[in-house]
């Protein structure tokens, strides 16, 4: 397995924790970071990662990068890709992919054209426990899927000095947190149950309607404001997300996001509920799955490789009792990428398992856009090969 060169963009929250987990595989080397402020600056070099860019142009340029890594705000990610993509690099972006659909169809467009290997941050995945509740489901432990559940609640967004440039529709899209955070939830249902979510009705709205912006710049992701100026700043995209979904086997979805509800730090959970069991997962508290059933005592599964099903036993990397969570989970999801890469495989063969592609990435764009278009016409929005259409009903 050859070692594998990798260039960063973007190096404010997410950025450090993508180095760290490529830095765990052992083959790859972080080569270079596209950071202009000297925030992100320090942080690359407490890292001592070598080379410094100051726009992704000259980045992606570099011939020694295998590589690139987008974690920018979201709006970057489309011309970045697109001009990683032309010099034929391999690219990892942070998701959501794009701010549109159409931005994200272009970009599988791109890298089907280039062949080059294509991958979306849907890391939580790749917590042990996910993989083992969509091998359940895959064999049929839990029956037929009839009703998913679930919220992805935080609270850094609760005041109005709270600001983040997802709040800037130019920057994150219409729907802005609602979808950003979202789209993981959407692509956990879709993940564990193999199953698409088809239509959608949905209620966005704004709760805090007029914040409190630094002036010179937005915070990075959980961060507290600093003794900063700032201005008033009006607030057009939704903080508040309610949805009512439908799989495609018929199921019944329904999932709350917001990221103004005090008490709840990073708290995303998933039911499902078949005809032979429920299944349900809780983020923060990843090593261990429920599992209730009609007429036996219900359980709590612990991750442990004695005990997780053996095509899971890849994913825990330690015994049990000894816990992972969201940073192995992002180091899991970051080994099949790049082993994909070093061994040389052809990106036509990946097919959104090892990895969620560029294709999974275009489904949650669609998914975000009919959630918008629902919530202003009121309506169910029917999500079906790329086009939006607004059903009669």
């Amino acid at each position: 397995m050859r070692h594998i060169k990798c260039g960063i963009v973007g190096f404010g929250f997410i950025g450090p924790h993508h180095a760290e987990a490529m830095r765990r595989l052992g083959f790859v080397e972080v080569a270079a970071v596209c950071a202009k402020n000297p925030e992100t600056r320090e942080k690359a070099t407490r890292l001592h990662i070598p080379r410094f860019y100051d726009n992704y142009e000259q980045l992606v340029d570099d011939p020694e990068i295998d590589v690139v890594d987008i974690a920018t705000p979201t709006y970057l990610h489309h011309p970045t890709a697109m001009a990683a993509m032309s010099r034929c690099k391999h690219v990892i972006v942070d998701k959501p992919i794009a701010t549109t659909s159409a931005l994200a169809g272009e970009m599988v467009d791109a890298a089907r054209a280039a062949g080059v290997v294509n991958a979306v941050t849907f890391n939580y995945r790749y917590n042990p426990m996910v993989q083992q509740a969509r091998l359940m489901v895959a064999k049929g432990e839990i029956g037929d899927i009839h009703l998913a559940h679930g919220i992805y609640l935080q609270e850094w967004l609760l005041c109005d000095t709270d600001f983040s440039w997802r709040l800037e529709p130019e920057k994150s899209g219409e729907g802005a947190m609602v979808t950003d955070a979202g789209c993981h939830w959407f692509d956990l249902v879709e993940h564990i149950t193999g199953l698409r979510i088809t239509s959608i009705f949905a209620d966005l709205r704004t709760v805090i309607r007029t914040r409190q912006r630094p002036v010179g710049g937005s915070l990075e992701a959980f961060a507290s404001r600093r003794n900063q100026n700032t201005e008033p700043f009006e607030v057009k995209v939704p903080d508040l997300g309610a949805a009512i979904l439908r799989l495609e086997n018929g199921a019944t979805v329904t999932c709350l996001t917001c990221p103004l509800c005090a008490g709840h730090k990073n708290d995303l959970r998933v039911e499902l509920h078949g005809s032979k069991a429920s299944l349900s997962w809780i983020q923060e508290r990843p090593n261990e799955i429920w599992i209730g059933r009609r007429g036996e005592a219900n359980r709590v599964l612990i991750r442990d490789p004695g005990l997780v099903d053996p095509a899971v036993r890849p994913y825990v990397s330690t015994p049990g009792g000894h816990n992972e969570a969201w940073p192995d989970a992002f180091k899991n999801l970051m080994a099949n990428i790049l082993t994909f890469i070093a061994e040389g495989r052809d990106a036509r063969t990946a097919d959104g398992m090892l990895f969620p592609t560029f294709a999974d990435g275009y489904q949650a764009a669609l998914i975000a856009d009919a959630m918008v278009a629902s919530s202003r016409t009121g309506k169910w929005v029917q999500v079906a090969a790329g086009t939006l259409a607004v059903e009669s009903r």
